[in-house]
Order: structure tokens, then C-alpha cells, then sequence
């Protein structure tokens, strides 16, 4: 394409990643998240890179298919089980796991003509008031999916609403444990907080998303500083247009910037629809050929308006990043009163994608 707004993707760092968590939950197996089409990188382009996990932890069925075709053999987690009760043929058939959170679904396994059993994921609600059983009813969903001839090896999972805080996972531990009592069973809770900050969450699977591709689970970069993770997702442009500012002038719809002294300014070929945030405000960081500088204005639909004064060397065709190794993606995150999440999720599919 002949427009220089582009996504590289670093498949080295998404190696070293996995192993920062297999350092941090050295004593359990990995599942590795690879939901919203792997966070917005693309699980045909990535899940070869992360081969060496110990299973794919996804949301839905086509998600799944799409590994099982492209050769990967090993398991695979439905985190919000099956929707419709036809979906367990497809399981049946693919050897998947999948979650259980309602009592619909335990009828449906109940009644289902399947070659052999399914290993479950028998989901708790630890306060977070998503899906799952509460720890009362736990003991129930048990025992009646302990009785179906249809149910292998059965799994307790529960998740984490507030894992980046310090006590966290305190209240949440106790409401497993109340679950639990009594079950002798393997146990998956730790979501990517919970993996790098609370080791006495492991247990027999941990299940990195957001830390595999190198952002922070608690939106602030300094909180990951330490581990190494390195950013998968590298999102750059170039400066196709120059303005000379005059004190006064206005920048952008609704002139949301103006100039208080002559100040130069560039133009960047990206904007919301390539996936930037629209809600960035003026001061959101940027970098331009190896100087941080910031956004001015409201960003456009295509293009967005930034600050040339601390980078007097830039000019039409200079590379500018807008997240990536320099910019980290939680600054433009926090920034635009967003998460990592969001902005890797929201890579348009107009952008092109370059693998390393």
C-alpha cells in the first residue's frame, strides 16, 4: 500500500514473553490467551510463535477451528464454554475443553451423544458477578458433572477483577477456597496480574493474555518495567504535511488547540479509523524519528496533527511511532482514559500488518 500508516509485529518478542511467564509460574502449565483474535495481532500470524505454550486459552469456536486446521494439536480452553448445546459436537469432534458456568450447560452435556468425554473447566464466581457458580453452589455442579459419563477430567477456574492491586486477590482466594473445600481437583485462576504479582494464585494453570503481548495488565507501563516484557505490536506512520503556525491559529475540528507563540507543526497519516484512539487528547505522546513528542488537536479520521518543535530535524517522510518499543502502548492509553487492551483490539483491518 501506498499509504505509510503500518503495524509491524515483533514475533521474537512474543517468544520472550512466554518465557518472562513461564519464569514467573515456573510450577504451572500455560495457557496462553489468544481471545479477539489474539488481541488484535492476528492468531494465524502468532500462534506459531507461541508453540511452545502449553495450550490456547480463546472465546469462540471459529477461533478454534482456525488452530486446530493451521496443525495445532494440543488443547485448547473455550473460556466462556459453549453457547448453544449443537456446539458440543463440534467440541466432541475437536477435542476441546471447555468451560462450564451455567446449569443449562451441565443439562446439555447431560443429554449429549459425544465419542468420548470432554475435560471441563468448572467456572466459579469469585465475586467478580460475571459468569460462574457461586461458591455455595459449587459443590452441586460438582457432583452432577462428576456423574455424567460425558465429562472427563474436570478443572476449578475462577477469575480475578482487581489482580494489579497489591491485596487483590485476597477476598477472591477466600471464595475459592470456599468453592473448593473438599474437591481434590487441578485449579486455573491466575489471569496476567495474578501470573506476574500473586504466585500463591497459580496453581496448575496460569493464563497470560494481555503480558504475552507486552502490555500491563494494570494500563501503567512502570508496573512491568521490571519483568522485560517487550512489545509485540509496533504502530507507525509518516509526516505527509508541514503547517507554520502563527500565535492564535487553531489546529483541527473544534480547534481544540491553538498556538500561543509561531510554532511548526507536522501532519501524520493516521487517525481513528486506522484504530488510534479519537479521544486522545493534545499531549498525547508520540515519537518522531527517535524524539518523544506529543499530539495536537483532535485526532481526525485519518490523519492527526503533532508538535514539531522539539524535533526542529523532522520533515515530510519522517517515521513517526505511535506505540511500539518507544512509545509504550499504555502511555497512549492512559492518555486517552483507555487500556492497552482497547488499542491493540481496535488495530483497523485497513492497516497492514508486517510480521518479523
Amino acid at each position: 500500500m501506498s499509504r505509510p500508516t503500518g503495524a509491524t509485529l515483533t514475533l521474537s518478542a512474543l517468544r520472550h514473553n512466554l518465557r518472562v511467564v513461564r519464569q514467573a509460574a515456573p510450577n504451572s502449565h500455560v495457557w496462553s490467551v489468544v481471545k479477539a483474535n489474539a488481541y488484535g495481532h492476528g492468531i494465524a500470524r502468532v500462534w506459531q510463535s507461541l508453540a511452545e505454550t502449553d495450550g490456547f486459552a480463546l472465546l469462540n469456536m471459529e477461533e478454534a477451528l482456525l488452530l486446530r486446521e493451521q496443525g495445532w494439536k494440543k488443547p485448547i480452553l473455550l473460556l466462556e464454554g459453549f453457547f448453544h448445546a449443537d456446539e458440543l459436537a463440534l467440541i466432541d469432534r475437536y477435542r476441546l475443553t471447555t468451560s462450564v458456568h451455567s446449569n443449562w450447560q451441565i443439562k446439555a452435556l447431560a443429554t449429549a451423544t459425544l465419542s468420548a468425554p470432554v475435560d471441563i473447566y468448572l467456572k466459579i464466581n469469585s465475586g467478580m458477578n460475571r459468569l460462574g457458580f457461586r461458591p455455595e453452589q459449587a459443590h452441586a455442579a460438582w457432583e452432577k458433572l462428576r456423574a455424567l459419563p460425558n465429562v472427563g477430567e474436570i478443572t476449578l477456574m475462577a477469575h480475578f477483577a482487581d489482580a494489579d492491586n497489591a491485596d487483590g486477590v485476597t477476598e477472591p482466594m477466600q471464595r475459592i477456597a470456599q468453592a473448593a473445600e473438599g474437591l481434590t481437583c487441578p485449579r486455573s485462576l491466575a489471569n496476567s496480574a495474578a501470573t506476574l504479582w500473586h504466585p500463591q494464585t497459580h496453581g496448575d494453570w496460569v493464563r497470560p493474555g494481555i503480558i504475552l503481548y507486552g502490555a500491563s495488565p494494570s494500563g501503567n507501563w512502570q508496573d512491568i518495567a521490571s519483568t522485560g516484557l517487550q512489545p509485540v505490536m509496533t504502530l507507525s506512520s509518516e509526516i505527509i504535511g508541514i503547517q507554520q503556525l502563527s500565535p492564535g491559529d487553531g489546529v483541527g475540528y473544534g480547534y481544540r488547540y491553538r498556538a500561543s507563540s509561531a510554532q511548526r507543526i507536522g501532519i501524520v497519516a493516521c487517525g481513528y479509523a486506522d484504530g488510534y484512539p479519537r479521544h486522545a487528547p493534545t499531549g498525547t505522546p508520540v515519537c518522531v524519528e527517535g524524539v518523544r513528542t506529543r499530539t495536537l488537536g483532535a485526532i481526525s479520521m485519518d490523519m492527526m496533527m503533532i508538535d514539531l518543535e522539539p524535533c526542529p530535524q523532522a520533515g515530510i517522510g519522517s517515521r513517526v511511532e505511535l506505540w511500539g518499543d518507544q512509545i509504550k502502548i499504555d502511555e497512549v492509553a492512559q492518555a486517552a482514559g483507555t487500556v492497552g487492551y482497547e488499542l491493540m483490539c481496535a488495530l483497523a483491518p485497513r492497516v497492514p500488518v508486517t510480521v518479523i
